[in-house]
């Protein structure tokens, strides 16, 4: 396997958890077809990527009016991803109230070997009745707390033991509105490694801030071992986590991943050319998310409406975030754009 770093032996591996064809799609309105999930499919399984993460945005399940219709169906996407990986794992995603536990025994049945369960950060028992599901079905669960930053690193440690004790192999954190800074990080997944002692530790990180990267490897030098990252960072937002530059710095600070640098980098080329219409970028409105605390997946629906009904999308992220909005609350966004409309000063005499 040809490396473009040379690393020392000793180190321990990181599990690098590509959810490209996952997360990717809220930046494309989960319009993504079966050949482009076969194309970058293959070329992370090429790169020996270990898990690639495949379905709609929001997971299985979510396929919506309110979330967003995607191309293909649940069963279309899996299949597709499922023939092409010779090596690496297959993963979904599912939130509780998007999706059912017959999504999560279909997505077995087409060859999931993990199966994330996503709850809010201070809800980890609505994921209790589904990871004792994946235990019975014999796969990977894995479980991780969404708008990780509205709490503290206590309550994330006590919920990431709740979940631990749900059945998960594996639990974490994400940062949904790219909120944090590395200092952030280091707190939150020490409090969780401390908590959950051998299971390993999850961070998903997104750029508002361009911090990502950064993020990562904090939470790897606090005891993370699975970090995500997709390719160019496609994601919501301003993106996730750059996976390739991800592996190259990890690789450069000592710790190992076990990936093929040279093909990763194809992947992300591939990735570029056939999956986004351009790479993310950190715009003004992602910084404003990042502060604001918003889910990064509001971002062009916010705009959207704001630009409909003549306001400020900076005022919207700011006040959504003033209000704790999350993720599958997307009505709000409707709401807070009409209070502002009406609080607007009016002018007189046409002025």
């Amino acid at each position: 396997m040809t490396q473009l770093l040379d690393r020392p032996p000793s180190a321990p591996e990181v599990v690098l958890h590509d959810p490209t064809l996952r997360d990717g799609h809220h930046a494309v309105r989960h319009q993504l077809d079966a050949d482009q999930l076969r194309a970058y499919a293959r070329a992370a399984d090429r790169a020996g990527v270990p898990v690639v993460e495949v379905g709609h945005g929001n997971g299985l399940g979510a396929s919506s009016l309110q979330l967003g219709r995607a191309r293909l169906s649940d069963d279309e996407m899996l299949t597709a991803v499922r023939e092409e990986l010779r090596n690496s794992r297959m993963a979904v995603f599912m939130a509780p109230g998007w999706g059912t536990g017959k999504d999560l025994r279909n997505a077995v049945k087409r060859g999931a070997d993990v199966v994330r369960i996503a709850a809010h950060c201070s809800q980890a028992d609505v994921a209790e009745r589904h990871l004792g599901l994946l235990g019975d079905l014999g796969v990977e669960a894995q479980a991780v707390l969404l708008m990780s930053h509205m709490v503290s690193p206590e309550m994330l440690a006590e919920q990431c033991a709740l979940l631990v004790a749900y059945g998960a192999h594996a639990v974490g954190i994400m940062d949904s509105a790219g909120h944090y800074l590395p200092a952030d990080v280091t707190a939150r997944i020490t409090a969780i490694v401390d908590a959950v002692g051998e299971v390993p530790v999850i961070f998903h990180g997104h750029n508002n801030l361009g911090m990502a990267v950064a993020n990562s490897v904090a939470a790897v030098e606090a005891g993370a071992r699975v970090i995500d990252g997709c390719a160019r960072g496609f994601g919501a937002g301003a993106g996730n986590t750059q996976l390739e530059v991800l592996a190259a710095v990890l690789e450069r600070t000592g710790h190992p991943t076990g990936i093929d640098l040279s093909a990763l980098l194809n992947a992300a080329d591939i990735a570029q050319a056939q999956l986004m219409p351009a790479p993310p970028t950190i715009d003004s409105i992602s910084v404003v998310s990042g502060l604001a605390g918003v889910f990064s997946g509001f971002r062009l629906p916010v705009l959207e409406a704001s630009q409909d009904a003549g306001v400020d999308p900076v005022e919207v992220f700011f006040e959504l975030g003033r209000r704790q909005v999350i993720a599958g609350q997307e009505d709000q966004i409707q709401a807070v754009v009409r209070d502002l409309q009406k609080a607007a000063p009016r002018t007189r005499g046409g002025e």
